[in-house]
């Protein structure tokens, strides 16, 4: 591919995209109250869908068991350096043999939703070419004993384990990424199609843009504005062509894609910080439901023309893909200048409670449902370490998670009381799991888990979210 230049220098675009990263990845501490907030009771819409979400990678272990081929966390993770407690995802939550468990854990919370996904590897273990069908097996026994639990099974194609072979052939940045992507999408749908009602297509898509082509710091740990510039256009024209391949076969599917977002903030009301941070809205909120929904890139980074990205005639037809749901994946706000990024995390001049309320999910539904014609969304909340650990009667006392997830949930009402079509909440994760760079370190789970027996032991949080969802009321 053609490097073509443009104004916006690499340096400036790469520290403008860590800047948001970090705001995205932080978990800011002053954000959670240290007790749970006053009690009210909300009820939420008769059949509101109460889960839990993660990916392949964080969770299946047998890395290389039945067939499964070489992913680039694989490769990631195996080399020295790059996750920085050294862990890898070969066991994980060993959920490949441990699903019926963890299932009936599901079960036993009352919860009737999973956000799971479909490791890419496992169905073509170099991406291209014939099925795996011992692969396959296992996403048939797990989306079967979900369904025997009466639980929605929700998978995502892609949460961010690209085959190795098609990372060493170029990977997203190269077009000919894109076909295969809809190729595997056809397959997965043909297989799995007649147990399942509803798609994500990825999962967060500019996440795994940027910090695996242009801040390297996920796999495959590429750091060059060009890979990135063509690998959100490549991702784009996969989500569009992935959409048409899954309808072609089902047309009754639900098909939608989970995007971060962070409700952008300002520090003045000046009319560089509102469009800094409208720029900063469209580059890494809404830049992939752009494409989808309206044919089109935002003008949001400047100096940077469509043939940046490898825009070909006919593509922004291509990645037109109207989208049935949007799952938003919520992320702490992000307070933005027209000189300055940085989480709220950096802000020490609000107490913690007027952090909580100014969060930002409710306006953040509410500007999707009013930009784009009042989507069906359903709301992931990342997940959040807190640091707690098992008391000696192996009690996980998490009252700080339960308060957070208590405010966002009062978020989701008020937005369901303005008019936003909400219809289902996850938490990430069930369990302990891999946290990506962080490995092991980050406990973000419902569950707690001890690797070294895979033992599961529910948090207070967990029994509490057993009871929103058994009553499907914020008490």
């Amino acid at each position: 591919m053609a490097n073509r230049p443009f104004s916006m220098t690499r340096r400036d675009f790469l520290g403008a995209s860590v800047k948001i990263a970090a705001a995205t990845a932080v978990t800011p501490r002053c954000l959670f109250p240290s007790t749970p907030p006053e009690s009210v009771s909300i009820a939420f819409p008769k059949g509101f869908c109460w889960g839990t979400a993660a990916g392949s990678y964080q969770v299946e272990g047998a890395w290389r068991e039945d067939g499964k081929g070489e992913s680039i966390w694989d490769r990631f993770t195996h080399t020295a350096g790059k996750v920085k407690t050294g862990d890898t995802g070969d066991v994980a939550c060993d959920q490949y043999r441990r699903y019926r468990d963890d299932v009936q854990l599901m079960r036993d919370l009352g919860l009737n939703s999973y956000r799971f996904s479909i490791s890419w590897p496992r169905i073509q273990p170099d991406g291209c070419g014939s099925k795996n069908d011992r692969g396959l097996d296992y996403y048939k026994r797990l989306i079967d004993n979900l369904l025997a639990a009466r639980i929605r099974p929700v998978p995502a194609l892609y949460h961010w384990d690209l085959p190795q072979a098609l990372e060493d052939a170029g990977g997203w940045p190269k077009r000919d990424t894109a076909q295969r992507f809809a190729d595997y999408a056809d397959i997965v749908v043909r297989e799995l199609g007649d147990r399942l009602q509803s798609y994500l297509i990825f999962n967060e898509p500019w996440l795994f843009t940027t910090l695996g082509y242009l801040v390297g710091t996920h796999a495959p740990g590429r750091s060059d504005l060009y890979d990135f510039l063509y690998s959100i256009h490549t991702v784009s024209l996969a989500q569009g062509l992935a959409f048409r391949a899954i309808k072609a076969v089902q047309p009754s599917a639900m098909v939608g894609t989970a995007l971060g977002m962070s409700w952008v903030n300002t520090p003045t009301d000046c009319a560089a910080d509102r469009q800094a941070a409208e720029r900063t809205h469209l580059s890494f909120n809404v830049w992939f439901l752009e494409a989808a929904y309206k044919g089109r890139y935002p003008e949001a980074m400047v100096g940077v023309a469509p043939e940046n990205f490898g825009v070909r005639a006919g593509d922004m037809e291509k990645v037109m893909a109207p989208l049935d749901f949007v799952a938003l994946v919520s992320y702490p706000p992000s307070r933005v200048s027209a000189t300055s990024t940085h989480s709220a995390s950096n802000s020490q001049s609000k107490s913690s409670a007027a952090a909580v309320d100014s969060y930002g999910l409710r306006e953040m539904i509410m500007r999707i449902t009013k930009d784009y014609n009042r989507p069906i969304i359903e709301v992931t909340q990342r997940g959040h370490d807190f640091g707690e650990t098992p008391d000696a009667q192996c009690r996980v006392q998490d009252k700080i998670r339960i308060g957070f997830l208590r405010n966002r949930l009062l978020d989701i009402s008020y937005a369901i009381q303005d008019g936003a079509d909400v219809r289902g909440y996850y938490i990430s994760n069930l369990t302990d799991g891999f946290e990506w760079a962080d490995g092991y370190a980050k406990r973000c789970g419902l569950a707690h888990v001890d690797f070294a027996t895979q033992r599961r032991v529910l948090k207070e949080s967990g029994r509490w979210y057993a009871n929103l969802a058994r009553t499907n009321s914020l008490l």
